[in-house]
């Protein structure tokens, strides 16, 4: 199979396996214990968590570990709105939270702000992207800025266009925008697909908190969050003092260490990957337009400032993406998100980027990785104009 949806996961990188294994072996203790190998335990979780805080340009002491993105993006949500009570039992005369994000977010933002509202818990705003860039006006968002807005959360690329958004500007604009809101304001960003393939500094951005999943930059699927210091921070469950009591439960060594040599190895190489990455990206590109009737295949925001890894490309033909795939059997691919895989109809995250529905349903979404070669992408774009050929046969191509 040629693999081309390292945006829904990527292989576990073989010296962060070595690592992962090494730990298994020699730092099996316990790391609140008290003796050797528990002290052993303890300093490889702080060597991984230095490891990770230097890929982000933050201390080691602003980094929780967690089980993943979809946890570290409910930690901030929770802890949003939570602030948010706080405040207003400090007198503010404000009844339930609002948070502002966008149309195009991560289910595991997207569904959790969802059910708040659902039911009446919190109060959420979903700007809209510009339908021809597929990126974000941020005054759109200071707009939407209510007396009880508490949270603003918008991923840094989106992980179906690829598209980057302007995170770094919400800090400055908040600034200078007389602003409505009667309390704290925190600031959030998903950077689950932009790590091990841009840049992620987290004093450029100046964000609260960022969200990290290893299982994205060829590490092991735990995540992370960035929490800026001196920002508050509510765990979502009670227990042992782990993570200085900030999430509870004996913490996974094994994993945290991958984690820790998943970021060294971005923190070293990042350069590299993006280039390499990049590259094989444009060359994609180049093959489709040669293989395919002109104008039958439609890039989208191929222009824009995006992830140099990531096409969401779309075959204007008679057929559906799904359709396609479902022929294309050696291509690991998608129509979308993963987390989307099977539902039968377009992305909304296309639709909401501006894509009409009709062509969303033609959209195929390849995304190339660090290891990913011409050969690899010639194969792959034979097989796709073999199954296109066989799904709207006996139009022509």
């Amino acid at each position: 199979m040629i693999y081309l949806d390292f945006n829904a996961t990527t292989p576990i990188d073989s010296e962060v396996q070595k690592t992962i294994c090494t730990s298994l072996n020699e730092a099996w203790g316990n790391p609140s214990s008290s003796y050797d190998t528990g002290k052993h335990a303890k300093s490889v979780i702080e060597d991984a968590r230095r490891k990770v805080a230097e890929m982000i340009g933050s201390a080691p002491h602003e980094v929780i570990f967690t089980s993943g993105g979809t946890e570290s993006n409910q930690m901030v949500i929770s802890t949003a709105c939570k602030n948010f009570h706080l405040e207003v039992e400090s007198g503010l005369d404000l009844k339930i939270p609002h948070i502002i994000t966008s149309q195009i977010e991560h289910d595991s933002i997207r569904i959790p702000l969802e059910k708040l509202v659902e039911e009446r818990k919190a109060e959420v705003t979903f700007v809209s992207v510009c339908k021809s860039t597929g990126i974000i006006n941020v005054d759109d968002i200071m707009k939407e800025i209510k007396p009880n807005t508490c949270l603003i959360t918008l991923m840094l690329a989106n992980n179906e266009t690829g598209v980057i958004q302007p995170v770094q500007q919400l800090r400055p604009k908040l600034k200078v925008h007389k602003s409505a809101s009667l309390c704290t304001i925190l600031l959030h960003t998903d950077a689950a697909q932009a790590l091990g393939k841009i840049e992620v500094d987290v004093d450029t951005l100046d964000i609260d908190y960022l969200t990290i999943v290893g299982h994205k930059f060829y590490g092991p699927r735990i995540g992370a969050l960035y929490t800026k210091h001196m920002k508050p921070l509510y765990p979502l469950f009670w227990g042992g003092g782990q993570e200085r009591n900030f999430r509870p439960g004996t913490e996974n060594t094994p994993m945290i260490a991958g984690l820790g040599k998943a970021a060294d190895l971005v923190t070293l190489n990042l350069e590299k990957y993006n280039q390499h990455m990049s590259a094989m990206c444009s060359y994609l590109v180049k093959v489709l337009k040669k293989c395919f009737k002109p104008k039958s295949v439609i890039v989208h925001f191929f222009k824009e400032n995006r992830l140099p890894n990531t096409l969401s490309v779309a075959f204007d033909y008679e057929c559906t993406g799904a359709a396609i795939l479902a022929k294309a059997k050696n291509i690991g691919a998608s129509t979308g998100s993963a987390c989307h895989s099977g539902i039968g109809r377009p992305s909304e995250v296309l639709i909401n980027s501006g894509i009409p529905a009709d062509l969303a349903a033609k959209t195929i979404r390849l995304s190339v990785g660090r290891e990913t070669t011409k050969e690899d992408i010639n194969k792959a774009v034979k097989i796709l104009h073999n199954a296109v050929k066989r799904v709207t046969f006996p139009l022509k191509l």
